[in-house]
């Protein structure tokens, strides 16, 4: 039988996600049974707040496990003078 590891933190970890054909790129916050959901509600605040980042998904998995998707407009920046 496998046993499933734990991240050493506290702190839910994060992930960033992004597809090159997507307007949006994602930031995929776990937080794993035994982590304070308010050290997790406060570091999805910061990232709203600081980051730009929106709330997109929230899940509870059986277990205990929360996952959070977060997600930002990805601003593509076209170049406006010719370099010869």
């Amino acid at each position: 039988m496998q046993q499933r590891s734990q991240p050493p933190s506290s702190f839910p970890t994060a992930e960033r996600v992004r597809d090159p054909q997507d307007p949006y790129e994602y930031l995929v916050v776990t937080v794993y049974p035994g982590q304070s959901l308010a050290q997790a509600r406060q570091g999805l605040v910061e990232h709203a707040e600081y980051g730009k980042w929106e709330l997109k998904r929230t899940v509870k998995y059986s277990g205990g496990l929360y996952r959070y998707w977060l997600r930002r407009r990805v601003m593509r920046v076209e170049r406006t003078m010719h370099v010869y």
